[in-house]
Order: structure tokens, then C-alpha cells, then sequence
């Protein structure tokens, strides 16, 4: 049996009651607004006559004849008066608009009881830590005053601590790693986990700041930074690490992000970069980010171990000079990228000699993207070939004169893989995903500032460029386009990005390609 379509005036009439509705709600509050101060008025009147009511029933009986006379008085007096009207209703007014203003509950001072319980919590656990028996006048003692230790406090609407600014005795070792490493640990477990915490220390006043960092932005896309040439956008990180803000577009809105920039070239202290990270960490997409932001500017050669097409959509794009999965493309690609960059010196020796200019053919920038080069080891070692990574020395070493960056992404079970050479001229380094505070400081020569969570997103780790600071780091979404687990908005970000695809991909073998290449 045919179903019969439902009366017009039942399939549109929830949709006009829901704009009547609309309409209704949008006039009440334009008349609040205008009436507001109507209703104040009222309602200070209606409490004013309370009052009044209050007071004469509150007034014994004997004495209700002589305060209807003196009230009997003033009003005769007040219309005496001239002008006496006028002054009284506005005086009354004036009252009423007093009397019904909307009254706010005081704000408690101090902490609440679970708020204290929780500071005194906190005192009692760094008592072992900043006590010692030989003290006459100890600022931690068991069933002490917390007052005088944390001069500054604040809560979140869940109870926990979000900031604390801790005192501590002069004779605590604040200037030995380990002992500061003890009272983090205890200060993150106490105040409660999951919460990434920045400490700063100030020696000369023997005091501590604790902060709870907000969560850094995860739905960053790949676009087209505002950058200079020579400078590579890694990520993004607290708005205090950094003196700089970069514009980034987030569908119709706009805002400014603080970025971390890796700066290369030929005046760089960090010519060259090292990525460790766990699996799924997001090493892979730092790289795609890298070599989008480099096509700007140079070409670029990926050579890429674990051999899951992590790399595709770059196959012969404009500036992809190769993009090898095998260890016979690998050695060949590094080969000529060695060879390039000994080209590259002697023109510009020879050039600097005449009292030249460097060529024109050795100032565009030269990229060598090595995703998973450990895993070339065994096999190399299997078909008795030289390690892939060998052919790095001369780029490594000699890179930054010659305008070529190298930068190795690995995963830390196969750290002990990496060659000394790596090791050694790879100033600038990234760790991404969970790591132990061991790993970090191995990786980028210095513990962090704050204390690492087990559960982190993609792409999220630290940062660290020379000797500079260790800095939280968010790289942004570039995850590769041919993977179906990638989302539309993602995907069409990243090939927005990619240059035009000069050649097919298996139109020309990749050694040729390389051995072509200028």
C-alpha cells in the first residue's frame, strides 16, 4: 500500500515553530535589555516596601503612634521644602536602583577544604626532600605550615593544582640534576598524572614554579608557511618558549601559532637533523613536512628504508630528484648525492679563488631524506655492500659549505645502528611519540623542562636546535595521501602542496634519473 505524503501543514510546521520560537526568545531578551533598568527599579521598590513592612511589624504597639507622627512630620516638611518632591522621588529612586541591583555572592578568599587538604598533602610528601635534622628553624617539618612554603597557588574546576610556586631551603642541591629529577617525579605524581608540567628553577632565590601546560593544537594542516628561504617550519610549541608567531590559515579562520624553525644553509650551527621517535610516532610525516617545505626552494632525494611507500606522491614530482625503497637505489642516490657535494665544493673553492661568486648551479639548496636507514644494515651486509650510510661522511661533513642538508629519521630500537657520522654532525634533533627521560636526554643531549606523559598523539614530542633549548613540539598533520586511512581535509592539504608531476613515476628508472640530474 502507497504511503501518503504527510500534510503540508505537518511537514513545515515544526520548522515554523522552531524559528517562531527563535523570534520569541530573540524579543524577550531585546526587551530585558531595554527594560533592565525598569526592573531594577521595581525590584528595589518591592524591596524597599519589604523593608518597610519588616519594621513596622517590628516595632512595638505603644510606639506605632509617635512613628506615624515624625514619618507624619518629614513628609509635611519634605513638601514644604521647595523643590522637596523632586529631591524625595529621586531619592527614592536613587534607593531602589541600590536596593535592586543584582547582588553576587563574594568570592571565597583562599582554598576551599579539599584545596587545602590538598596543598598540606603536598607539603607533607617534600618534607624528606627540603628537611634536615640540623635545622633550627626548619621551613618543611611534619605538621608545618603550608602557608609559608607556597606563597602562590592555583586551581582548576576539577580541584587540581594548575600553578605553585614552591620556597625551599638554601641548603637544598638545586644545582644537581638528580635531586631536581626527584622532587619533578614527586611533584608530577602528587599533583596528578596525565598533565604535562613545566619546571623553573631560580638558584639565587631558592625558589620553584610549577605550571600545568596546555595541550598543544593537533589539527594544524599542511599549508604554506610564512617563511623565509633557508628556514623549515618542524612544529609548533608553547607561546612562552618562542619570540615568534606564524599566520596559519584553520579552514575560515586565521590565527598565529608559535612555531619552532629550523634555520639552514651555509650561516647554520645545525646544518643537518635527526629524527627518533617509537612507530606510528610520526618520524614519516615530519619528513613529508620537510621535503614539502624544501621543494619550495631545491630538490630533494628520499631514500626510504622500511619500504611501505610512505614517499609515493613525491615519485616524480618537480624538485624529486629520487625516491629509492631499495637498498642498489639507495646506494646509488647516496652516491651521487656524495659525489654532488664534492662537485659543489671545488666550483665554489675555485670560484671564491677568482674572486667570484659561487655558481649558480651549487646555490639551490640539495635535500637527502633518509627514512629508516638502519634497516639497509643487515642487507647491506647480507649482499656484502657498504652500508648506505657510509656514503654520508662527505654531505655530513661538508654539507653546510655545499648547501646540502641531510636529515636521518630512525626508531629507538635501532639507535645503535646509526654510524658515528650521524651521530656526530647531526646538531639538531627531534624525538617524537612516548619516550623515558633516559631517551630524551640521549637523544637530544639535555633533559626537558617538563615532564613526559605516556599518551601522546601523533607527531608530539620535543625539540632541540645545537645547544639551544628543549622545546614541546606538535608537528603538523602531513600524512600521506594515497593511505585511505587519511581524511579528505588532510588529503587534499597535503596534494594542494606537492609540486606538478614532471615525469611518470615509472617512466624513467630512478638511476638514470639521478645520474641526469644537475
Amino acid at each position: 500500500m502507497a504511503r501518503r505524503p504527510l500534510p503540508r501543514i505537518l511537514s513545515t510546521g515544526s520548522a515554523q515553530i522552531a524559528r517562531s520560537r527563535e523570534l520569541a526568545r530573540t524579543a524577550a531578551d531585546s526587551a530585558t535589555d531595554v527594560l533592565h533598568p525598569l526592573i531594577t527599579v521595581t525590584r528595589g521598590l518591592r524591596r524597599l516596601a519589604a523593608a518597610g513592612r519588616r519594621k513596622w511589624a517590628d516595632t512595638p504597639k505603644d510606639k506605632r503612634g509617635p512613628l506615624l507622627f515624625l514619618v507624619a512630620s518629614v513628609v509635611l516638611v519634605v513638601a514644604l521644602v521647595p523643590y522637596g518632591p523632586l529631591l524625595a522621588v529621586i531619592t527614592v529612586m536613587a534607593a531602589a536602583a541600590w536596593q535592586g541591583r543584582e547582588r553576587r555572592a563574594p568570592e571565597p578568599e583562599g582554598p576551599d577544604e579539599s584545596q587545602t587538604q590538598r596543598l598540606q598533602s603536598l607539603y607533607e610528601a617534600l618534607v624528606p626532600y627540603f628537611s634536615a635534622p640540623e635545622d633550627p628553624a626548619p621551613l618543611y617539618a611534619h605538621g608545618g605550615e603550608w602557608e609559608k612554603a607556597f606563597p602562590a597557588y592555583e586551581f582548576d574546576g576539577t580541584g587540581r593544582v594548575t600553578h605553585l610556586s614552591i620556597r625551599y631551603p638554601a641548603y637544598f642541591t638545586d644545582g644537581e640534576a638528580e635531586s631536581r629529577a626527584r622532587v619533578e617525579q614527586l611533584l608530577h605524581a602528587k599533583s596528578g598524572r596525565g598533565r604535562e608540567y613545566h619546571f623553573v628553577w631560580d638558584e639565587e632565590g631558592n625558589h620553584l614554579a610549577v605550571d600545568v601546560l596546555a595541550p598543544l593544537p593537533t589539527d594544524i594542516a599542511a599549508q604554506r608557511f610564512v617563511t623565509a628561504p633557508g628556514e623549515t617550519v618542524l612544529g609548533f610549541t608553547d607561546p612562552t618558549q618562542v619570540q615568534r608567531t606564524l599566520p596559519l590559515g584553520h579552514g575560515d579562520e586565521r590565527r598565529d601559532v608559535p612555531p619552532v624553525v629550523w634555520r639552514t644553509g651555509v650561516r647554520s650551527t645545525e646544518p643537518h637533523l635527526l629524527v627518533m621517535g617509537q612507530p606510528g610516532s610520526g618520524t614519516s610525516t615530519l619528513l613529508r613536512s620537510i621535503a614539502l617545505q624544501a621543494l619550495q626552494y631545491g630538490d630533494v632525494v628520499i631514500v626510504e628504508g622500511s619500504g611501505t611507500g610512505e614517499y609515493a606522491c613525491l615519485t616524480g614530482r618537480d624538485g624529486v630528484l629520487a625516491v629509492e625503497c631499495g637498498l642498489a637505489g639507495a646506494l646509488a642516490s647516496l652516491e651521487w648525492a656524495a659525489t654532488e657535494t664534492e662537485r659543489r665544493l671545488i666550483a665554489i673553492n675555485r670560484a671564491r679563488q677568482a674572486g667570484h661568486p659561487p655558481p649558480e648551479d651549487t646555490k639551490r639548496p640539495l635535500w637527502i631524506l633518509l627514512d629508516r636507514p638502519s634497516a639497509f644494515v643487515h642487507l647491506a651486509a647480507a649482499d656484502g655492500r657498504q652500508d648506505p650510510q657510509s656514503l654520508l661522511q662527505v654531505p655530513l661533513r661538508h654539507g653546510r659549505a655545499a648547501n646540502v642538508t641531510v636529515v636521518v629519521a630512525d626508531q629507538f630500537d635501532s639507535a645503535e645502528a646509526l654510524s658515528d657520522p650521524v651521530r656526530q654532525h647531526t646538531r639538531a634533533r627531534v624525538v617524537l611519540g612516548p619516550a623515558t627521560a633516559d631517551q630524551l636526554e640521549a637523544v637530544l643531549g639535555a633533559p626537558p623542562h617538563t615532564t613526559p606523559v605516556a599518551q601522546v598523539p601523533p607527531g608530539r614530542g620535543y625539540a632541540r636546535l645545537g645547544a639551544g633549548p628543549v622545546h614541546r613540539l606538535q608537528v603538523p598533520a602531513t600524512p600521506d595521501p594515497y593511505d585511505d586511512a587519511t581524511s579528505e581535509a588532510d588529503r587534499q592539504a597535503v596534494l594542494a602542496l606537492l609540486p606538478e608531476r614532471t615525469t611518470p613515476a615509472e617512466a624513467v628508472p630512478v638511476e638514470t634519473a639521478v645520474a641526469e640530474a644537475p
